[in-house]
């Protein structure tokens, strides 16, 4: 179709295409795949940088694929695209991607909005909880400077700890980005979670509402979080008796959202045995729970 007919894309990308990609595209000389447009709007849903290098090349009309889903649907659609080829997409750009998501579909799984934006689903499960921090009020104030700065961290510490555990790779620009952080302020989080503190400061902590319980999602982020310290702890893994213990609690580490489809998957028959299993595991790490507990206390 015409190329003059084509709208821009309502991209996931931050920062817009990179001309410097479509140069490259252009100068190719190969025959391109078609883009994929939104037919009621006439959007480019996937293809910005080529469509760029059919214009480049000097030509008029263009290979294109229609999609006739909703904007929201169609914008996934984009996000997902560019994770599975092309120029991939940033962290921040597949971060801020999520949290769009999270506003349009809230009753996804952080599992399937992470298979739609290439995150981790624990890196969702923080998006998620720091967007429903903010839905009551704003969480940011715009200086006098122009810039707009957080009115409490908390939130930013928590998903850029996240981030790094989940892309060890990414650069602190890059965690600060996606964050909405400085990255000074993100260096300090590394610095935290390589001490095995928690990545906000005790005085930056927010206390929990009595009219907002923590959510099944809240419940295993601060379980991971947990293991996670104790597996960077050497008292544990330089020794053989606490490397057990970590294999024990990692193989048994079962989030609240895990339980459902476990108890549907049991046969009838299997039913009186699985429970009595359950049972007896239960029991032994509640007597393991509260002679280590007695010990601290002694200790103390």
């Amino acid at each position: 179709m015409a190329i003059g007919s084509l709208l821009p894309a309502d991209s996931p990308r931050l920062d817009g295409e990179v001309g410097e990609h479509a140069h490259v595209l252009a100068e190719t000389g190969a025959t391109l795949p078609p883009i994929i447009v939104h037919r009621p709007t006439m959007r480019v849903i996937d293809g910005m940088h080529r469509l760029q290098a059919a214009r480049l090349r000097g030509e008029r009309r263009i290979r294109v694929r229609f999609y006739d889903g909703d904007a929201e649907n169609a914008f996934i659609l984009a996000v997902h695209a560019n994770i599975a080829h092309g120029m991939p997409l940033s962290l921040a750009d597949r971060t801020a991607a999520a949290e769009r998501i999270l506003v349009s579909r809230p009753q996804w799984s952080d599992r399937m909005i992470a298979a739609a934006t290439g995150l981790a689903p624990r890196t969702v499960g923080a998006v998620r909880r720091r967007s429903s921090a903010q839905a009551g009020w704003s969480n940011t104030r715009l200086g006098r400077d122009g810039r707009v700065r957080p009115v409490s961290s908390a939130a930013g510490r928590r998903l850029a700890g996240t981030l790094l555990a989940d892309n060890p790779s990414a650069s602190l620009r890059e965690i600060a980005k996606a964050a909405g952080l400085a990255p000074s302020t993100v260096r300090d989080v590394r610095r935290r979670l390589h001490s095995g503190l928690d990545p906000v400061p005790g005085g930056q902590r927010e206390p929990p509402s009595a009219d907002q319980p923590p959510t099944p999602s809240d419940q295993g982020a601060d379980l991971r979080a947990a293991l996670r310290t104790l597996q960077r702890d050497p008292a544990l893994r330089f020794t053989e008796s606490g490397r057990k213990l970590l294999r024990w609690l990692d193989t048994h580490l079962i989030e609240p959202d895990d339980w459902p489809p476990l108890v549907d998957c049991v046969p009838a028959h299997c039913t009186g045995m699985v429970v009595a299993l359950a049972r007896t595991n239960a029991a032994a790490w509640q007597d393991f729970a509260e002679r280590l507990d007695g010990r601290r206390r002694t200790t103390a």
